[in-house]
């Protein structure tokens, strides 16, 4: 590990504040400062022969605000593309931060091995009822208490509005205001350290958002038209001058994980990095965070492809990820017990024998993961985007029985890969995720009908009048209706505390990411090790199973999901060791342990 130094935005110390900005085809560019004892008329910058702008003025306080003004043009006053914070929104000036200024208390914290990993995905607008990262402080204990030991959280870098899911961010490098500041971001993952958990940003660098993205303002070669992505043109990471480009992302992943001592990163939708180059981006960035930061990381990628080299070593032909969001088991689960089947879910039988095969490999299309560890493939059986996709921002809970979703949640929690619960997954809750976006109103009419259009290659919005009945993103009753209710957990006279239970017992079990085998016991049934552990998961129906191994009944059995501490009305799973049978009234799963 080297030091370290920010290259780009304002670098801030007390003796003097450093400006560097990237505009390679600029003419000029001058610093417009709000600050005592500078008039606004403007200090030029200085170019070199990268095309970056520089200046260093003295004295400046932390709070300082600024724009740039392009090529002597008033009209052309933009805020900075490394900003670190927006107070007035993401148009608005940028403000000088002094992340030095943060007291932290984590010195002691080491970051769990990546085998003892469980997610908890948290979005900070509707996790709270203040919606906030201080808000999120008041809910770490319930979060220790519950089991989990990471937290990852939705992207956070501003965005246009109020409200945004994050992947409409386009301020990269500054917490979103409505949030709270950088020190309460600070304030967050220092907390959460002294409470044992670690944190995860989920960050995006296949696109920005499309209103106030004003690193185009400053340099065109930003995006290429090379490379196509679902939001118009690919980043440019293999074009002219994308070394810039690179190096842009790559600071940024610095920026948060030097800054505010976060213990890893996951990298939205990395297939939209469309990379020809030698040396592909996630390659270098993987090994520059490795170099460059002194706590130690764990780099997750989202990414439907299931491409092994992506987790191998870069020294074997790999990236050097660390893990990856393996949707497959998600979806042949929801094929078996929801039914679904538009969409992608086509490509999946949903068969007992093809959930099995998905938990040994940890992917079921794709190349051959031999060799892979189960702890570098993230498992779920909800996600935002999963939930959140959905037309109507159902919730898995609210699609199966109560018995079906205590079984999928057995086997996610207690199965040999890394699980990722979505916030209020451990409770049931009844609240949807919907989408939801804040956008000017003409961008934001545009975004309400492409959201509704979405949906009309399913049969249930076929017609345009039911498709009309879709929430409409920019209503700010979509965005309550998304926020969690916090009172359902706390009720322990309710279905929800029950199932809150089971998680938690689950939690206590759980062994860490382990070998482990799965197979299909018949065509509802399946039986899964891991960590020493034996479950007998039954996803569909009920009936008398036969189980093989005449040993794995006469073992301890430390957990069903008909115990009166996880079910409100239980029916018992009859385990008859003579017949070396198990007779379940319903889905359910029961635990063996030697």
């Amino acid at each position: 590990m080297r030091d370290w130094r920010p290259t780009l935005g304002a670098v801030h110390t007390p003796a003097a504040t450093t400006f560097r900005v990237w505009a390679p085809e600029a003419t000029s560019v001058d610093l417009i400062l709000d600050a005592p004892g500078h008039s606004g008329r403007g200090l030029p910058l200085q170019k070199d022969e990268a095309g970056y702008w520089s200046a260093i003025v003295d004295g400046l306080p932390a709070g300082a605000r600024y724009r740039y003004r392009l090529n002597g043009d008033d009209r052309r006053t933009f805020p900075d593309p490394a900003s670190r914070f927006q107070p007035e929104g993401v148009h608005g000036p940028s403000q000088v931060i002094d992340p030095a200024a943060f007291v932290w208390t984590d010195q002691a914290w080491q970051a769990p091995p990546r085998e003892r990993l469980v997610f908890y995905e948290l979005h900070v607008g509707t996790f709270t009822d203040e919606g906030t990262f201080r808000g999120v402080i008041g809910k770490l204990p319930y979060l220790r208490a519950l089991g989990v030991t990471a937290i990852e959280i939705m992207p956070i870098a501003d965005f246009p509005g109020d409200r945004n899911w994050g992947y409409d961010g386009v301020a990269l490098f500054a917490p979103a205001r409505c949030y709270g500041s950088p020190d309460d971001f600070r304030a967050l993952v220092d907390a959460a350290h002294n409470h044992g958990l670690a944190v995860f940003l989920d960050v995006v660098y296949n696109h920005m958002g499309p209103d106030g993205a004003y690193a185009n303002a400053f340099s065109p070669y930003y995006f290429t038209d090379a490379h196509e992505s679902p939001w118009g043109k690919g980043v440019n990471l293999d074009g002219p001058h994308a070394e810039h480009v690179r190096r842009f992302f790559i600071e940024n992943a610095l920026h948060w994980t030097r800054e505010y001592h976060l213990d890893g990163l996951r990298l939205d939708a990395t297939h939209a990095m469309q990379d020809d180059s030698p040396r592909h981006f996630l390659a270098e960035l993987t090994a520059t965070l490795r170099r460059d930061v002194p706590q130690p990381l764990t780099i997750v990628a989202e990414d439907h492809r299931n491409l092994p080299h992506m987790l191998r070593p870069e020294d074997e032909g790999g990236y050097g990820l660390d893990a990856v969001w393996a949707d497959d088991f998600h979806h042949q689960a929801r094929v078996h017990t929801a039914h679904d089947r538009e969409g992608y879910y086509a490509q999946f039988t949903g068969s007992i024998e093809d959930i099995a095969a998905t938990l040994r490999r940890g992917w079921f299309r794709g190349a051959d993961p031999a060799g892979l560890r189960p702890e570098q493939f993230v498992l779920c059986i909800q996600n935002h985007d999963q939930v959140g996709n959905r037309a109507d921002g159902a919730r898995l809970n609210q699609h199966v029985d109560a018995p079906t979703y205590r079984a999928l949640s057995v086997l996610l929690l207690l199965a040999p890969e890394t699980p990722l619960l979505f916030m209020g997954q451990e409770w049931a809750a009844s609240t949807p995720f919907l989408f939801f976006t804040d956008h000017e109103p003409d961008l934001g009419r545009r975004v309400t009908e492409g959201r509704r259009q979405e949906f009309s290659a399913f049969e249930a919005f076929s017609d345009p009048a039911r498709r009309d009945t879709i929430p409409d993103p920019q209503s700010p009753r979509t965005f309550e209706r998304s926020r969690l209710q916090w009172r359902e957990a706390a009720n322990r006279t309710t279905h929800h505390a029950y199932t809150r239970h089971l998680y938690q017992r689950l939690l206590r079990l759980r062994k860490g990411a382990a070998p482990g085998n799965a197979t299909a016991l018949d065509a509802h049934t399946i039986q899964m090790t891991a960590g020493g552990l034996t479950v007998i998961a039954r996803l569909s129906g009920g009936g008398a199973v036969v189980i093989r191994d005449a040993g794995v009944v006469r073992r301890n059995a430390v957990l069903t999901t008909e115990d009166v501490d996880v079910t409100m009305d239980s029916k018992p799973i009859e385990v008859d060791t003579a017949a070396s049978t198990l007779r379940f009234a319903r889905p359910g799963a029961i635990v063996f342990a030697p």
